[in-house]
């Protein structure tokens, strides 16, 4: 080989060592396959879910050169894409991906401004002046966006400990040398009569109790508002809970913000939402969603609430209720009128609270909550069932009176009672023409003529000699023992019965009626047996009376019941009351629902039996009445 040819071959051996790395990685550009599930993470990644912004953010990054200073020093790439826009060579697509990278940079330096200016870039995306620069429904930034601006809506106006919202007028810095100026609308702080304050974000809450979880997508941070009365002198018709809050929503409103969004001194104003309001309200001219939490809002408000303590204390003590309360009747929300009262009633050593996952699904469907309203009674559950039951008929028939004295609403005289265990036979007890049959299996003397007070004769009438409730309309017995419960007979159920205490007026009046009637009861008045767990023995004097006193011809009447085992029920128990017990032939309607427990009212076809029941109560008032008709949306 000559030296010219050596030198060649040892110039060729330098360039392909020179080449074999890359030409061993194969060529720059490649593709692989991968999982569905990837490919959805890929799509959907953002800031919100992820440590590294979209593709749609990362691309605008690229496009500018910024890449490599977003990563070193973000801030100088956020001023340097918010410089494009001043200059006009940028477009919507900048507008997303500032919005996305300043939440980004929030969330690393908890920078109020920066959630500010997240507010300002994604409702310049969304919302832009000129239609055709709006993005389309399918487009996924629009999601992102919108999320982007909920979320840093919550975050902007969070108090110090951040476990709640602070609505307010300011004037705020964002990043860029510019201005945000906030006006809240106190008017939007209205809402049936009540003043709404302290806002607690939920969209972060994780929830656990509840079987279901209602959210609504659309545009805003959700919140649960406590309220209050705007006319302190109005209590006596107002029955809404105290610790239960309402789901508002805020928005921010911006006008023309694309043009704003590039000027010193950007003006907004500020505007709380109702959820049953609010279906789609004008933003920029358009019809949207408002962002909803109802379920977390119903979850915050139980997980606070006392109800949960009544439950044993309730059972064991008489007058808890009634120390505590002076009207044992809660509404979820402000009455208003047109509105069917639906009205809860819970079992033995229960609450209202018990009901919560059939309030949950109710209230949010759109076929319902437009047409009803609903309350719930509670009670001390160890008292005397006929005791109990005089309590229901009296606060139902005093809060119709109380808010409506004049008789305007008709919607209030179509109630509906639905009662679990126990309360079923408070339920049954609102619609019955007693006579003096329940009287008679106490005493052989009548009422008028016993020797007692007249505080014990009135007493005395009102517990045992009634009438039906003339705006009661419809009754649903779920896991009701009409004819007693096996439970009862139980050594155990009956060693705690003992340790019940009545209220005074109760045992006032048993003192009265044994001390100077003994040669007239029909009971050993050495050993009375009081309490709802001897009324609910099977085969008690209560009990027989009951089951041969007819409902009121007016009254439709429906019955759940639950057995353990599979289809058929005969023979079977929920665990606590007998299908043979539970049945009744006089119903309009009866479901068996197999495999599950005494607290069916939780279950699911349980509460869409009842949705069932509802939704036909309404169409037809709606038919004959023109009444409880569905919204127009």
């Amino acid at each position: 080989m000559d030296w010219a040819a050596g030198r060649f071959v040892c110039f060729a051996a330098l360039v392909g060592l020179l080449l074999l790395p890359v030409l061993g990685c194969g060529p720059p550009i490649s593709v692989q396959r991968v999982s569905a599930r990837r490919v959805g993470e890929e799509l959907t990644r953002s800031t919100l879910s992820s440590s590294r912004p979209s593709h749609f953010s990362q691309n605008v990054l690229s496009r500018w050169g910024l890449t490599e200073l977003h990563r070193r020093h973000p801030e100088e790439a956020l001023a340097a894409l918010h410089e494009r826009l001043q200059r006009g060579d940028a477009g919507s697509g900048t507008y997303f991906a500032l919005a996305e990278l300043c939440f980004g940079q929030a969330e690393r330096g908890n920078s109020p401004a920066y959630y500010f200016a997240t507010i300002v870039y994604a409702y310049a995306f969304l919302f832009p002046e000129s239609e055709e620069d709006r993005p389309g429904a399918l487009d996924p930034r629009t999601r992102i966006a919108t999320d982007l601006y909920n979320r840093a809506l919550a975050e902007a106006f969070a108090s110090r400990r951040r476990d709640t919202v602070d609505l307010r007028s300011d004037t705020v810095a964002l990043p860029f040398g510019q201005q945000l100026v906030v006006r809240l609308d106190d008017g939007s702080r209205v809402w049936a009569n009540r003043w709404l304050h302290d806002f607690v974000p939920v969209a972060e809450l994780k929830v656990r109790g509840l079987a279901t979880r209602f959210r609504s997508p659309g545009l805003g941070a959700p919140l649960a508002a406590a309220t209050q009365p705007l006319d302190p002198t109005a209590g006596r018709t107002d029955f809404v809970a105290t610790q239960m809050r309402v789901p508002v929503t805020a928005v921010l409103h911006i006008e023309e913000p694309r043009r704003q969004a590039m000027q010193a001194v950007i003006d907004s104003s500020l505007r709380l939402y109702h959820h049953l309001e609010a279906d789609r309200p004008e933003i920029n001219g358009q019809r949207l969603p408002i962002e909803s939490e109802p379920s977390a809002t119903l979850a915050y408000s139980l997980s606070r609430s006392q109800v949960w303590s009544w439950e044993r204390r309730g059972f064991l003590r008489g007058d808890v209720i009634s120390r505590e309360f002076d009207r044992p009747l809660a509404f979820v929300e402000p009455y208003r009128p047109g509105r069917i009262p639906v009205v809860f009633v819970h079992g033995t050593a229960s609450s209202p609270g018990r009901w919560a996952n059939m309030v949950n699904v109710l209230q949010n469907d759109r076929r319902l909550r437009d047409r009803f309203q609903f309350w719930f009674f509670f009670y001390d559950s160890g008292n005397v069932i006929p005791y109990s039951a005089m309590l229901l008929r009296r606060t139902l028939a005093a809060a119709v009176e109380q808010i409506d004295p004049d008789g305007r609403d008709p919607a209030l005289r179509e109630m509906i009672v639905i009662g679990h265990s126990q309360g079923g036979l408070l339920a049954r007890m609102t619609a019955l023409h007693s006579g003096d049959r329940f009287w008679a299996g106490i005493s052989s003397r009548p009422i008028d003529e016993l020797h007692v007070s007249e505080a014990t004769r009135a007493l005395l009438r009102e517990v045992f000699v009634f009438e039906p409730l003339p705006f009661v309309r419809r009754l649903v017995f779920l896991a009701t023992p009409h004819r007693g419960s096996f439970l009862a007979e139980y050594s155990i159920v009956n060693l705690l019965a003992r340790f019940v205490r009545l209220p005074k007026s109760l045992t006032t009046a048993t003192g009265e009626l044994i001390s100077g009637n003994a040669d007239a009861l029909r009971f050993d008045p050495r050993r009375p047996a009081l309490g709802s767990v001897y009324g609910m023995r099977t085969g008690s004097q209560f009990l027989s009376v009951l089951a041969e006193t007819p409902l009121a011809p007016e009254v439709a009447a429906h019955s759940i019941i639950a057995v353990r085992g599979d289809p058929p029920p005969a023979g079977q128990s929920d665990g606590v009351v007998a299908f043979e017990s539970a049945s009744v032939d006089w119903a309009e309607s009866e479901l068996v629902i197999p495999r599950s427990g005494h607290s069916v009212q939780q279950n699911p076809l349980a509460i869409e039996e009842v949705r069932r029941i509802l939704v036909e109560h309404a169409d037809h008032l709606c038919r004959v009445a023109d009444l409880a008709c569905p919204a127009a949306r």
